[in-house]
């Protein structure tokens, strides 16, 4: 089995966390397996982040991760940044969930889609909450924006990082989308 690492950085919205499989030979790279969002305080993210890691100890990333970090820094920065060709880790994930993830990553920044028009766009129109479900497990938020992925008539829906709604509504603003705050408090 390929070893799991991960590490904690500094972005404009707190501690963040990253964890990567190793790659499996010299030819590919190390893939993402978990992202961490800032918790209530960087011990609360790391705590999290390693334990989706399955590590106990952080390690320095690879060239590629540590490019990732940056891109992650400058988008949460207000710098809208394209994650669409970031390897990601899904070993694990239920078929089902890869799809509805796939369709997530085709949600350009500043424009969001209903739980339902995602369910519909992969042809299950009443999986509407298996979509929610999975925007609930995301393991790499960010990477799949399930920050973008609406409740039907305008509602926010859930947000399951630290700060709920709210921090919903700043990620989806640092992107430039329409933003009611009334229905994110």
């Amino acid at each position: 089995m390929k070893k799991t690492s991960y590490c904690l950085f500094e972005t404009a919205l707190g501690t963040c966390g990253i964890a990567w499989r190793e790659a499996a030979d010299s030819a590919s790279q190390p893939a993402v397996t978990a992202v961490q969002l800032p918790e209530a305080s960087s011990q609360a993210t790391e705590s999290r982040i390693a334990r989706k890691a399955g590590s106990s100890r952080p390690g320095a990333p690879p060239h590629n991760i540590a490019e990732l970090i940056e891109k992650i820094r400058r988008h949460l920065h207000g710098e809208v940044q394209d994650f669409g060709d970031v390897a990601i880790d899904l070993n694990g994930v239920a078929p089902f969930f890869r799809e509805i993830y796939a369709a997530a990553r085709e949600i350009p920044a500043g424009q969001t889609r209903t739980y339902g028009e995602i369910a519909k766009a992969l042809g299950q129109p009443n999986a509407t909450q298996e979509v929610g479900l999975a925007m609930a497990n995301n393991p790499v938020p960010i990477i799949i924006p399930c920050h973008r992925v609406a409740a039907a008539g305008g509602k926010p829906g859930g947000f399951s990082a630290h700060g709920g709604r709210a921090s919903k509504a700043k990620l989806l603003a640092l992107e430039g989308a329409p933003v009611n705050l009334q229905l994110f408090s």
